[in-house]
């Protein structure tokens, strides 16, 4: 998918920056960010772990009239233009389409289904991408509309490579790929099983952008 290399990069971890074709600058859970030469027109955070969820990191890439929208647990303790949102809800900023989903944990419990964490499907020109947020297999998943889907597969704290390939096949987008390993858990070794088990997904690895 052309389109995909022109507006979904990675910054490593989870996190990324889309970006529109009229040129608006997406940030989904900025972390451990080198200097960035464009600014924020909307910053997406999925939940308050500190891999997800970085001040100094959101400060790096704001300006005045940068929207930041993320879970009610966040109320108050951004700074800025920040909108709550729960799954479900629908929100615009820039000419960027929003919508929040369910993300959370089944079997263990650092992301529980009732703190009210966040994926996003964002739709970016003609692509829509969805962010899955920190998760495992959800049922929620099944309703999910995206062409390009970003799944964790670090596996401890969200779901694993196996898992992950199970959410695609849910998904069905055009593109598959992985995040949520080289940092804080998981592997590229990860990435690979990941692409491994997806015989009937195209699956890209990313290279983090430098």
């Amino acid at each position: 998918m052309e389109n995909m290399e022109k507006t979904v990069h990675w910054l490593g971890h989870a996190s990324f920056r889309l970006e529109s074709p009229a040129g608006a600058a997406v940030y989904i859970d900025p972390y451990n960010l080198k200097e960035q030469s464009k600014k924020a027109d909307l910053v997406l955070i999925t939940h308050a772990h500190f891999d997800h969820f970085s001040p100094a990191d959101i400060s790096k890439v704001v300006k005045a009239d940068t929207k930041i929208f993320g879970p009610e647990a966040l109320a108050g303790k951004i700074q800025g233009d920040f909108t709550a949102l729960k799954p479900g809800d629908k929100a615009e900023a820039a000419g960027v389409a929003v919508e929040a989903v369910s993300a959370y944990n089944t079997d263990k419990n650092f992301h529980p289904r009732t703190s009210g964490y966040l994926g996003y499907v964002v739709n970016v020109g003609e692509l829509s991408v969805y962010h899955a947020g920190d998760t495992d297999l959800i049922e929620e998943m099944k309703t999910v509309k995206a062409d390009v889907a970003l799944l964790p597969v670090g596996g401890t704290y969200t779901m694993d490579a196996r898992d992950a390939c199970g959410a695609a096949q849910a998904i069905k987008p055009k593109v598959a790929v992985p995040m949520h390993y080289g940092s804080v858990v998981g592997s590229r070794e990860d990435a690979i099983r990941f692409k491994n088990l997806c015989g009937a997904c195209e699956v890209k690895i990313l290279e983090q952008e430098k």
